[in-house]
């Protein structure tokens, strides 16, 4: 276990050097926390941090999460510039690298049948972890022209282009176009902006959404906070201070609700990358505007948003877990999504209904704080907020010193006949990992495999049983649904109803990931399509095939993948080209399978 304390050590090491205060002239002054973190005027910016806390900000700076945004350079794209990045039916992108007034322009060149011809200059990078977006402003038109997010992505794990938005589960679309304004959608998420801007949307019942909204409508009742007013007068200042920021003009409302509602139409309105704090993600887009403590360091940062005319309640009485509360909140100022309109979530939730948790990537906090174990433990536990990449940390997650973040709390599991007992697996063993069926990898994530997923509960809650697979044929691939659900019974003693899983699955004597394939929701048969490739099942290549021309792209191309796999060769295929023809091509490649 000791690699696994060795981790924990690590971890607690980085966060108390976080809130420590440093040597200073006020070091020996009686520590008070900061009075407002979450407006324009209490936020010093990423470089006062650095100046005591210097190491912590070297590694941050070069993390993929401060790095999320970034002015466009000659050096800061890895994408090549030049020729078609992308050809979609009878449209087409073409790129080019040429000097400007200002340096070397970066320009894409959409063709488009049903949208129009439009030329764009790229004016950021977004992302660079697992694929590079750009957003960039038309070469014609008024220089205050909006910027618009690009049409296309480029992929680092595989080094293509790709449609933009296909990331997600998006539908089919009929042509191509750029996206949306960048400073109305992503600029909030990714870059580092006064909390008090995302928040507005908490002040004010409306029905429109706001591009910067709370973690808590998407959390069951009982896990939402709400803002309490304790000073109107102090509040109404505020949104008064930042409309007149944003649009030059002092407001006239007399309400806060009237304020608030103003204060969002002028966010929307007149928002730009000139009102961020810095441009991608700083220090204090965690650790809250940290103006006050930069200037006298005996002043502690909170992550709890909160300013002279409210704060949020209800705030846990317990020190432990309103730590850890704050932590996972914090996380979830981003870490949220339900992406796209895509209806369905796990735990057969709805979207817009009763939520579960997110079948996809970037919803891990929100999804992590519907768990019980959120009370106790916080994301950092497990990932290293300021590291330049956590793929180490999440392998030693997967051995058996990675249970001893578990074992913490669950000290009764900690000796090996414990676990043995507990998982009916051998504890040295993939399957005697905590995160093996408490946090199955069935997610699906940016470079078409699985993640975990972070809503932390068992395989067999009733609720899991209306989902595929089930969870245990994460897996056990090749069994059936009676053989896993009668394992589960006799194994941990919980009755599950054989009606229920006969709906889902068609039969109980089915294949449980067949099953899914077949009659799986598509972030059902995304779980399906991965795990068949994985195994290299070649006698599923016909059914995976059929997904090809499915109607989410995302989809789409988890099936290609897992062709690929099971081929053992590229894929020959276009899956930017019409239905009919993908198909007529999926055909020949199945055709060549069975020839070899």
């Amino acid at each position: 276990m000791r690699a696994g304390f060795v981790l924990l050590s690590a971890i607690g090491a980085i966060l108390a050097s976080c809130n420590r205060p440093a040597s200073s002239p006020h070091a020996s002054r009686a520590p008070r926390e900061i009075a407002s973190n979450v407006l324009r005027a209490d936020y010093a910016g990423s470089a006062a941090c650095a100046k005591c806390h210097a190491d912590v900000a070297a590694h941050w700076a070069a993390s993929p999460m401060h790095n999320m945004t970034r002015t466009f350079d000659a050096n800061v794209s890895r994408a090549p510039w030049s020729g078609t990045a992308l050809r979609f039916k009878d449209d087409r992108v073409d790129l080019e690298e040429r000097a400007g007034a200002e340096g070397v322009e970066r320009i894409v060149h959409v063709r488009s049948a049903r949208f129009g011809d439009t030329d764009y200059r790229v004016t950021r990078v977004i992302g660079g972890h697992h694929r590079e977006d750009y957003a960039g402003v038309p070469l014609t038109g008024a220089p205050s022209a909006d910027e618009v997010v690009l049409p296309i992505s480029w992929l680092l794990w595989s080094n293509k282009f790709r449609y933009k938005g296909y990331s997600v589960m998006s539908r089919e679309r009929p042509g191509v176009a750029a996206g949306p304004v960048w400073n109305r959608t992503c600029i909030f998420c990714h870059n580092t902006e006064p909390y008090f801007s995302d928040m507005l949307g908490a002040l004010v019942q409306r029905k429109d959404p706001y591009q910067g909204e709370l973690v808590d409508p998407l959390l069951p009742a009982g896990l939402r906070e709400h803002v309490v007013i304790d000073d109107a007068n102090a509040l109404d200042g505020a949104l008064g201070d930042e409309i007149e920021h944003l649009s030059h003009t002092r407001p006239t409302d007399s309400s806060t609700s009237d304020l608030a509602l103003r204060a969002i139409e002028t966010t929307r309105d007149h928002f730009t990358a000139r009102d961020l704090v810095e441009v991608g993600i700083g220090c204090e887009s965690c650790h809250g505007g940290s103006k006050a403590h930069a200037e006298d360091p005996s002043i502690r940062t909170s992550l709890a948003p909160h300013a002279a005319g409210f704060h949020f309640a209800p705030e846990p009485s317990d020190p432990i877990e309103r730590r850890a509360e704050r932590v996972n909140r914090a996380c979830a100022r981003c870490h949220q999504v339900l992406f796209s309109r895509y209806p369905f979530t796990w735990e057969n939730g709805l979207r817009n209904g009763v939520p579960g948790g997110s079948h996809i990537n970037s919803g891990e906090a929100r999804d992590f704080i519907m768990s019980a174990c959120s009370k106790r433990a916080d994301c950092t536990l497990c990932h290293d907020p300021h590291a330049t990449d956590n793929n180490e940390r999440a392998k030693t997650l997967e051995t058996p010193a990675g249970d001893a973040i578990c074992t913490r709390c669950h000290v009764e599991l900690a000796s090996e006949p414990a676990a043995r007992a507990h998982t009916h697996h051998d504890p040295r063993g993939a399957g005697g990992r905590c995160v093996a069926c408490h946090m199955p990898k069935k997610n699906m994530t940016l470079d078409l495999e699985l993640g975990r997923y972070h809503r932390i509960g068992s395989p067999n809650d009733p609720v899991k049983m209306l989902d595929r697979p089930l969870e245990c044929a994460l897996c056990h691939t090749d069994w059936s649904v009676e053989k896993i659900a009668g394992d589960m019974e006799r194994l941990w003693g919980k009755r599950i109803d054989r009606a229920v899983l006969d709906g889902v699955y068609g039969a109980l004597d089915a294949n449980v990931i067949d099953a899914t394939l077949e009659h799986g929701k598509a972030h059902e048969k995304a779980v399906a399509l991965a795990l068949l490739g994985e195994k290299r099942v070649a006698r599923a290549a016909p059914a995976i095939a059929r997904e090809l021309v499915g109607p989410y792209p995302l989809v789409r191309f988890y099936a290609e993948h897992a062709l690929e796999r099971i081929s053992g060769e590229p894929s020959p295929l276009d899956m930017y080209a019409t239905d009919d023809e993908i198909r007529a091509a999926g055909e020949k490649w199945m055709a060549s399978m069975t020839t070899k």
